[in-house]
């Protein structure tokens, strides 16, 4: 029996109903791309309408993925970061004008950070015009983050002072820069206000209030079973499972950009309350706060959203992608539609993507037609 969702807390009442499979939808996908698994859900508002998942775990064994099974979200992290940042500035914790001077007075007064970061304000860093780079390689830091040394917390402080050491790629204020690091060291920074990890505190206060009690981070699995879907890698020209310990997920320094893991219904919930938030109609996320992260700064990029236009959909769309190189999900809100559509799949690549992009189309016109 596919589960059936129960959001809660944070949203309005249910009318509950058992979601339809979409299994029939995603197999032809899947087989066409020749993905190891395919998962997918629609939401429509605060319901959970249809989900499914078609074939395997990992590629070189009998092991069938199943609807509630752990999907890698990658860069899909990022809104989750930005969403939790808001509901802490709601909170007045802290707020989107807090700079990096008046957080690391330290760095400043060392003379560790160099000046052009110091009116670099949380909401650039999560909009992506802060002047956060792409790459990470300078001084090797990339290679540091990669020996995994310290907490979580303490990786984010080394990448955050790595970073903050040299000159912002562009002006801060100027340009759209891709980063994870730009996510990173405003977790960072929020950690260090609330005293508090990002880990801890994005599951008390996002997590756990929307019911997404099996939302994680990192590779998904324990090492030694296939009990969730492992990541695949082409070697060779094979793809391959990639066997859970080293090397199986990016450094926890970058988790608030791209380690977040959880079953589809978990991830539902999530796109449910951006879509009730929108309309004024969830306790947790205002309005106010929505239109804040879903508004696009430079060029189409909001708070970890893409404002997308889709020529099939009606109106613009709320998106984004994720991978770790290992995994592969898209997620899209079609607010004018008052529904979103969820993909994953655990490989990367170019068949991943163009897969994914069918099954996104797909999914819309099937729940749009219905």
């Amino acid at each position: 029996m596919t589960p059936c969702l129960v959001l809660v807390a944070a949203l309005a009442p249910l009318v509950l109903e058992e979601p339809t499979s979409l299994d029939g939808l995603l197999e032809p996908i899947r087989e066409r791309a020749a993905l190891p698994a395919l998962g997918a859900a629609i939401v429509s508002g605060d319901q959970l309408v249809a989900i499914g998942a078609v074939g395997k775990r990992r590629i070189d064994a009998e092991s069938p993925v199943t609807a509630s099974d752990l999907w890698h979200l990658g860069s899909c992290t990022k809104s989750m970061t930005a969403t939790w940042v808001a509901t802490r500035v709601e909170a007045g914790e802290i707020e989107w004008g807090t700079t990096l001077g008046d957080v690391y007075p330290d760095l400043v007064e060392s003379g560790a950070m160099h000046a052009d970061w110091r009116a670099v304000t949380l909401e650039m860093l999560l909009t992506n015009s802060s002047g956060a780079p792409t790459a990470l390689n300078a001084g090797g830091l990339w290679q540091k983050l990669w020996r995994h040394e310290g907490t979580p917390a303490e990786q984010r402080r080394t990448l955050v002072e790595g970073v903050l050491a040299r000159k912002p790629a562009a002006p801060p204020g100027t340009k759209f820069i891709y980063s994870n690091a730009g996510f990173s060291i405003a977790a960072a920074m929020t950690e260090k206000v609330l005293e508090a990890t990002w880990e801890e505190r994005i599951r008390s206060d996002l997590f756990v209030p929307l019911g997404m009690t099996r939302a994680g981070f990192g590779a998904p699995g324990e090492k030694g079973t296939v009990a969730q879907p492992f990541g695949h890698r082409t070697r060779g020209g094979d793809l391959g499972p990639v066997e859970l310990g080293p090397g199986d997920d990016n450094p926890s320094a970058i988790a608030p950009a791209g380690k977040v893991h959880a079953p589809l219904e978990d991830w539902a919930r999530y796109a449910a309350l951006h879509l009730a938030a929108r309309r004024g109609a969830s306790e947790l996320l205002s309005a106010e706060s929505a239109e804040s992260l879903h508004k696009p700064r430079k060029g189409n990029y909001a708070m970890g959203w893409m404002v997308r236009e889709y020529p099939w959909a009606k109106g613009p769309a709320l998106w984004h992608n994720g991978s770790n190189t290992m995994w592969y999900c898209e997620i899209a809100l079609f607010p004018e539609s008052n529904c979103a559509v969820l993909v994953a799949t655990n490989c990367a690549g170019d068949r991943a993507r163009g897969a994914l992009e069918v099954a996104v189309k797909r999914l819309y016109e099937h729940h749009v037609k219905r």
